[in-house]
């Protein structure tokens, strides 16, 4: 069974950093795209950032030139390096991934908060 699995998120001041990780496992074949999207309160769920296995990265305009994504595919982990964090970007934030165990799917982690306080 495949999991994904979040850690890094916690309370941090603006203007702090954050660091997020997810790492997949399970019996997986392959991982394709994976990304972290976010939901704050209220809100719908939205794409933060993500990368393909080649490492060609997308982000939301929100979040340009602060965060950075990264993966590891020998760990199968991927991370959201969260800098110059402002209020606004409090939400829970989710790991997916494109993964082939029998066959392709999108799975999810389960969310880690990050509240940013001014």
């Amino acid at each position: 069974q495949v999991q994904l699995v979040e850690s890094g998120g916690g309370l941090v001041q603006a203007g702090g950093s954050l660091r997020l990780s997810c790492a997949a496992s399970g019996s997986i074949f392959s991982i394709n795209v994976m990304g972290w999207y976010r939901q704050a309160p209220g809100k719908q769920r939205e794409l933060v950032a993500g990368i393909t296995g080649g490492g060609r990265t997308n982000y939301a305009d929100a979040v340009k030139g602060r965060f950075t994504i990264s993966r590891d595919n020998a760990k199968r982990t991927v991370y959201l390096q969260m800098n110059s964090l402002r209020p606004e970007d409090t939400a829970v934030y989710y790991c997916t991934g494109n993964i082939r165990d029998t066959r392709r799917s999108d799975y999810w982690g389960q969310g880690t908060q990050v509240p940013v306080f001014s």
